[in-house]
């Protein structure tokens, strides 16, 4: 079974708009009269319909995502790819603890703004900077260089899969304005760090602090931080509890890039000096 081609958010919002519309235009084209005309009445009831599945849809997301404000996030759409996937090799054992913010080191907070998003704290959830030197590099025919944002990851986390397909990509854009909107920075972050993918049916932070460190998230250390945020892009390969070579030089620039960024200040953030975050 391949599920990384099924998206259980895209299956709810979606899958029944898409099943709807096509069943309306089976409809129209049976409600011909001879004169190849449409029914007026017919059509003016199948606009409002259309308007009132849009309306139904819009609000069904704004109830997701207000309510994921205040609520944790246990269940994600990945979590449940997983879950399947390895249910013959881990049976229904899932790594993860939500932690709130307070709960997590700041040296961990920063350790991933340093390698994933250093503009997160002022950007309106797209870092348009990044997003031109990727697709600059992406033409020049360099290596695939990301210009997610922290905000767009937690979206796509919390929201969607990880297929890259223009409807995910779109449905990840619509919740990322939606969080940026409606969620403090200090939640997205919050979020961010309980969901992550950190390890084979691991996922947050604060389940590789507990398992590879023995402590809470809470504490920490800089060394351990940057460990932890050097697997995120490859978290099923990279093993925490084996590093890498790779993985201990890409550990220490990511420290040498928390040293170039300003202290995690959600109230009064500083702007980050331009630093080379992407490699």
């Amino acid at each position: 079974m391949n599920l990384k081609k099924s998206d259980a958010n895209i299956i709810i919002n979606f899958n029944i708009l898409t099943i709807i519309i096509a069943v309306l235009l089976k409809i129209c084209y049976f409600c011909r009269i001879e004169n190849e005309a449409y029914n007026p009445e017919l059509m003016r009831y199948l606009l409002r319909l259309i308007v009132y599945i849009f309306i139904f849809l819009l609000t069904f997301s704004l109830s997701q995502v207000l309510l994921l404000r205040f609520v944790p996030v246990m269940v994600t759409p990945l979590k449940v790819i997983r879950y399947v996937e390895n249910f013959p090799e881990k049976g229904m054992a899932v790594d993860s603890k939500w932690v709130s913010i307070s709960s997590i080191s700041t040296d961990m907070q920063q350790a991933v703004i340093a390698t994933e998003d250093n503009n997160f704290l002022i950007h309106n959830g797209f870092d348009w900077d990044a997003i031109d030197k990727a697709r600059e590099s992406n033409r020049q025919g360099k290596r695939l260089r990301g210009a997610s944002t922290i905000s767009q990851q937690t979206a796509k986390n919390v929201f969607c899969t990880h297929d890259r397909t223009w409807l995910r990509k779109g449905i990840e854009a619509y919740y990322t304005v939606l969080i940026e909107m409606f969620w403090p920075k200090q939640r997205i972050m919050e979020v961010y760090l309980n969901v992550i993918e950190t390890g084979k049916n691991m996922y947050g932070v604060e389940a590789p602090a507990r398992k590879v460190y023995d402590k809470n998230a809470d504490k920490l250390n800089r060394y351990e931080a940057s460990m932890i945020a050097t697997v995120l892009p490859n978290p099923l390969k990279m093993k925490l509890v084996a590093p890498s070579n790779y993985m201990v030089r890409r550990a220490a620039q990511v420290r040498t890039l928390m040293n170039l960024l300003p202290p995690v200040d959600y109230e009064n953030p500083e702007t980050p000096k331009k630093v080379k975050n992407r490699q």
